[in-house]
C-alpha cells in the first residue's frame, strides 16, 4: 500500500499544534468542497484532506502516526514495521470507505465515526467517538459508617479537553451512598460519571476504591474484629464482668475465673457487616491481656509475696530438662 504523509497533504509541519491543523484542515475543505469548488479531483482531493485530519486531529492517532511515519516516504509503498503494536488487520475491508487503503490497514479498526456538517462553510467534517475515560479515586470510610447505608459528598477532578489538547482538570462534585457492609479495597462503579466522551462517544465511569479508617480501638480481619482488652492479674485470677466496647455501644462481658493472656472470647454478630455471605455480620473477639500495676506500695508487695508462697504454680516448668 501507498505510504501517506498526512502533514504535507494539509500542508503544514510536524511541530504545528492541534489548533494550527484544524485551521488548515478547514482552509483546505473549503476550498476542495465538491459543492464550491471548481477545481480538477476536487472530490479526491477533499477525501485526502479529510483523512489526514481524521488522524492528525487526534493526539492518540497522530502519535501511532507519529511512529510509522520515520518508516515510510510519500508515495512508496509501505509496510508496517515488525512488532508495531498500533497496527490493526481486525477492521473489515471498506469500513471507511472515503479512505484511502493506507488508512484502512492502519487504523481500520481503531475507532468509529460519525459525520456532522460544518457550521462555519457546508463542508464535512469528521469526528470520531471515544468512550471517556474512567476515573478511580480512594473513598475513605469509617468501620460505623458500614453498619447502614450511608451517603456522602465527594469532589474529584475529571481530565477536561479542548481543541487544542488537555486543558485544566475540571472539579466535579458528587452525592453518592455508600452500600452496607462495604470492605475494604472493593471498588464501587459509578456508571457515566467519569471523563466526557469524544464526539458521540459516552462518558467514562468512576470508580470508587473503598479505604477502611483504622480504629484506635479495633482491627480488622476480614468481616470480623479483634479488640485488645487490657484486665487486672486479680480480675484474671477471680473473674469479673466488664463492660466492653462495640461498633453500636456497650456490652458487658464476663470473664471467668483463671483466664490467660491471649485468651478470645467471641461475642457473635457484633463484627462488620457482610454483603454477600451466609451470616449477616462478623464476630467481635476480645482478646485478654493480664496488665499488672505500673507501682505496688508495701502492702501491696507483701500481699504479692503471701500469694507466691501459697500458690503451688510455676510458669516455667516446661522450660526445664
Amino acid at each position: 500500500m501507498e505510504f501517506k504523509d498526512y502533514y504535507d497533504i494539509l500542508g503544514v509541519n510536524p511541530e504545528d499544534d492541534k489548533q494550527t491543523i484544524k485551521k488548515a484542515y478547514r482552509r483546505l475543505a473549503r476550498k476542495y468542497h465538491p459543492d464550491v469548488s471548481s477545481e480538477h479531483d476536487t472530490e479526491k482531493k477533499f477525501k485526502e484532506v479529510s483523512e489526514a485530519y481524521e488522524v492528525l486531529g487526534n493526539d492518540e492517532k497522530r502519535a501511532e502516526y507519529d511512529q510509522l511515519r520515520s518508516h515510510g516516504r510519500k508515495g512508496e509503498q509501505f509496510t508496517p514495521p515488525p512488532g508495531w503494536e498500533g497496527f490493526s488487520s481486525s477492521g473489515e475491508p471498506g469500513q471507511h470507505g472515503d479512505f484511502s487503503d493506507f488508512f484502512e490497514n492502519i487504523f481500520g479498526g481503531g475507532f468509529s465515526r460519525s459525520r456532522t456538517r460544518s457550521q462555519g462553510f457546508g463542508s464535512s467534517e469528521d469526528f470520531y467517538s471515544t468512550r471517556g475515560q474512567d476515573v478511580e479515586i480512594d473513598m475513605p470510610v469509617f468501620l460505623e459508617d458500614t453498619l447502614n447505608d450511608e451517603s456522602k459528598t465527594i469532589e474529584y477532578r475529571l481530565p477536561h479537553f479542548g481543541e487544542s489538547g488537555r486543558l485544566k482538570d475540571v472539579k466535579k462534585t458528587l452525592r453518592v451512598k455508600i452500600p452496607r457492609g462495604v470492605s475494604d479495597g472493593e471498588r464501587i462503579r459509578l456508571r457515566g460519571q467519569g471523563g466526557p466522551g469524544f464526539g458521540d462517544g459516552p462518558a467514562g465511569d468512576l470508580y470508587l476504591r473503598i479505604k477502611l479508617v483504622p480504629h484506635p480501638l479495633f482491627d480488622v480481619v476480614g468481616s470480623d474484629l479483634n479488640l485488645t482488652l487490657p484486665i487486672t492479674p486479680w480480675e484474671a485470677a477471680l473473674g469479673t464482668s466488664v463492660k466492653v466496647p462495640t461498633l453500636t455501644g456497650k456490652i458487658n462481658l464476663t470473664i471467668k475465673p483463671d483466664s490467660q493472656t491471649g485468651a478470645r472470647l467471641r461475642i457473635r454478630g457484633k463484627g462488620l457487616p457482610v454483603r454477600h455471605g451466609k451470616s449477616d455480620a462478623g464476630d467481635l473477639y476480645v482478646i485478654l491481656k493480664v496488665v499488672m500495676p505500673q507501682k505496688s506500695d508495701a502492702l501491696a508487695r507483701e500481699l504479692w509475696g503471701q500469694l507466691a508462697e501459697r500458690a503451688d504454680f510455676d510458669p516455667r516448668q516446661e522450660l526445664e530438662g
